[in-house]
């Protein structure tokens, strides 16, 4: 390999199909050249899949375009596909895509909610099955950082709070999507973010300067690592550092992509990992992403240029830059004698190993007829709404009126719901709860409102409702019994809806439908929270970040759920 060619390999960009399965030109939205560019000119051959897939025929025709432009290289390297996860609800360009055509299920928290290692395993491997159809081979997750600090926007896709549970889940899900050793029918998983994104100052995300600060007031450091060892001993293939950068621990205060302590002394080293350690998104270089100016997350380093800061990344011990077509770095450290040509060998033998033991040198390509059949297939469909529903959580169900039933429940009045779904179930839709024996209200957790195309994505800030809406809530309430179903993509405080509701359900992630049929005893809910429900702001503002059920005198606690009827 030409040492060209060696940097293509340890980078991995973000890419999407072009119209109708073609290969595509630049993409201004995301700062993307076109495909040809990306793999004919810069070498590149691990993309990350932007967009959720629609159209099963299409993206798996897409994909093997993509590869015969691959095969067509100087040394026909094939190409590894990546993903965020696709099979859940959330949609958040920076982290998730929604289901589309593929079988949709509850978010992580919500498999969390069942404490099913067999169901975890089982979604696992529908979600394989529905990834290698279409030409998949490794998922940028599972997301195994601990839920401590209540108001961090990435807890949606985490197994909740508790480290023991995480680390007996997180095992399922990478024996569903990987078998007992990567081979040809296996979608490599990418454990994050190590050592634990959880603790973050405030609750604020890294991906924005504002919350680059991992804090550990609890001394606790050692106690998110628990997931991280639990997915190695499973056989994890690759591991995600994250962009925060540790305060007041043993090491250096820079975002954990750069520490050759954390990446070196502690992966490497201590816990024995020897699989592919891939960096987070846009380390060296700044970006425009949706519109918006957002800096190179290189915390702590911010004063090094890109090329000092992929140095210092080399050197910490990681194999690959994730969202960066930047190898002419990789190239001038080598050329200028900074990193040896042998550090770079380190890492290209790990990518191209696994190259191999995906099968992907012997057939890159995928069938699009079975691609067709397989994706979204009724089984995956009726899987994945089982799971919705079995996973839904009743907090609380005054003088029983769950399960509803249908013939005797009188006129009802209903938001977040459209009401012709609604009257399908064989009930009375009214306009005004004055009207109304009963209301069934869906709501989102809330957050407060972030600018910028990129960064009002993440759901960060207050757990608490406006106080005009909490007022409005409050009156509803109060004029009707009102089964409140609330979607948690993290905690929320909500102690208005708890004293007020006559029954509140809480999901993570589940259609209108699923609800329904949960309300009117279908299906009975099963979850478990995955989390404990805070009582106030104060009490999350007084709790450390580091330290697992930590607010005082929570809302409910973590494993509360009840049967329809308790």
């Amino acid at each position: 390999m030409t040492l060209e060619e060696k940097a293509g390999l340890m980078f991995q960009d973000m890419i999407a199909p072009g119209p109708g399965g073609e290969l595509a030109e630049a993409n201004p939205a995301f700062g993307l050249g076109s495909t040809r560019e990306a793999v004919a000119g810069k070498h590149l051959n691990h993309f990350n899949l932007l967009g959720s897939v629609q159209d099963a025929r299409e993206t798996a025709t897409w994909h093997n375009r993509l590869q015969e432009l691959a095969a067509g290289t100087r040394l026909g390297i094939p190409v590894t596909l990546s993903t965020d996860p696709r099979n859940h609800f959330s949609d958040n360009p920076g982290t998730a895509a929604t289901a589309g055509a593929f079988s949709q299920w509850p978010e992580t928290l919500g498999l969390a909610a069942l404490r099913s290692p067999e169901l975890v395993e089982r979604f696992a491997d529908v979600a394989r099955q529905e990834y290698l159809a279409v030409g998949i081979r490794a998922a940028l997750h599972p997301q195994v950082d601990l839920a401590t600090e209540p108001r961090w926007a990435r807890v949606v896709a985490t197994f909740g709070e508790d480290a023991d549970l995480t680390s007996e889940l997180v095992a399922a899900y990478v024996r569903g999507f990987q078998g007992e050793r990567i081979g040809p029918d296996s979608v490599s998983t990418m454990t994050k973010h190590f050592p634990g994104g959880g603790p973050q100052k405030d609750g604020e995300d890294p991906h924005f300067p504002y919350g680059k600060e991992q804090v550990y007031p609890a001394g606790m450091f050692e106690h998110h690592l628990k997931p991280f060892e639990a997915a190695i001993a499973a056989g994890t293939s690759q591991i995600m550092p994250y962009y925060g950068m540790p305060v007041g621990t043993e090491h250096e205060e820079v975002g954990f992509g750069f520490s050759k302590s954390v990446i070196t002394g502690l992966l490497r080293e201590r816990l024995g990992f020897d699989g592919i350690v891939c960096t987070d998104w846009g380390l060296l270089t700044d970006a425009v992403i949706l519109g918006q100016d957002v800096p190179a997350r290189a915390w702590g380093v911010e004063h090094l240029s890109p090329l000092e800061r992929a140095e210092k990344v080399l050197l910490a011990g990681c194999d690959q830059f994730g969202g960066e077509s930047r190898p002419e770095l990789v190239v001038e450290l080598v050329r200028t004698g900074r990193v040896s040509e042998e550090r770079i060998d380190v890492s290209v033998r790990r990518l191209l190993r696994e190259k191999f033991r995906l099968g992907l040198f012997e057939n890159p390509y995928v069938d699009v007829e079975a691609a067709v059949r397989t994706v979204g297939n009724e089984r995956f469909v009726r899987d994945g709404e089982l799971a919705q529903r079995r996973s839904m959580t009743l907090l609380t169900n005054r003088d029983g009126v769950l399960p509803l039933d249908a013939a005797t429940t009188g006129p009802v009045y209903v938001e977040g719901l459209d009401p012709e779904l609604v009257r399908r179930r064989g009930l009375r839709v009214v306009d005004d709860p004055a009207q109304a024996q009963l209301a069934l209200v869906r709501l989102r957790a809330p957050y407060e409102p972030r600018p910028g195309g990129f960064e009002a994505m993440f759901h960060a800030g207050s757990l608490e409702f406006a106080p005009a809406e909490r007022e409005r809530l409050r009156a509803l309430l109060a004029a009707v019994p009102t089964v409140v179903d609330l979607y948690l993509d993290r905690a929320a405080v909500v102690p208005e809806l708890a004293e007020g509701a006559a029954a509140l359900l809480v999901d993570h992630g589940s259609s209108a439908e699923a609800f329904l049929d949960v309300a009117l005893g279908v299906v009975a809910p099963e979850g478990r929270l995955p989390f404990d429900l805070p009582s106030s702001t104060a009490a999350v503002e007084r709790s450390r970040p580091d330290a697992p059920f930590d607010t005082v005198a929570p809302l409910f606690r973590f494993g509360h759920g009840l049967s329809c009827g308790g």
